[in-house]
């Protein structure tokens, strides 16, 4: 039975992000950028985008190549303190 400091991931592992915000210009650039800092060779072309029914929110799925459970909380933690997001699955 894993305990509190194990993980259930095997790394390095590929792993979706889905980040959702309001649908404003240099969202998805922004948030390139920001996981390019954590994941230096996340190819932005590989990014999915799909626009809320009324179109007021952009929701982006990236999926990084992770080596630790570091590496992706600091993603996670990047995400969810940007003024941009509303929300990271």
């Amino acid at each position: 039975m894993p305990t509190s400091g194990d993980s259930l991931l095997e790394f390095p592992v590929d792993f979706p992000i889905k980040i959702m915000g309001r649908r404003v210009d240099g969202f998805a650039q922004a948030m390139s950028d920001l996981v390019r800092e954590h994941v230096p060779d996340f190819d932005p072309a590989t990014m999915e985008l799909r626009s809320s029914s009324h179109g007021n929110y952009l929701g982006l799925t990236v999926t990084v190549r992770v080596d630790s459970r570091e590496q992706l909380d600091a993603i996670y933690r990047a995400l969810t303190g940007h003024p941009m997001v509303k929300l990271v699955l």
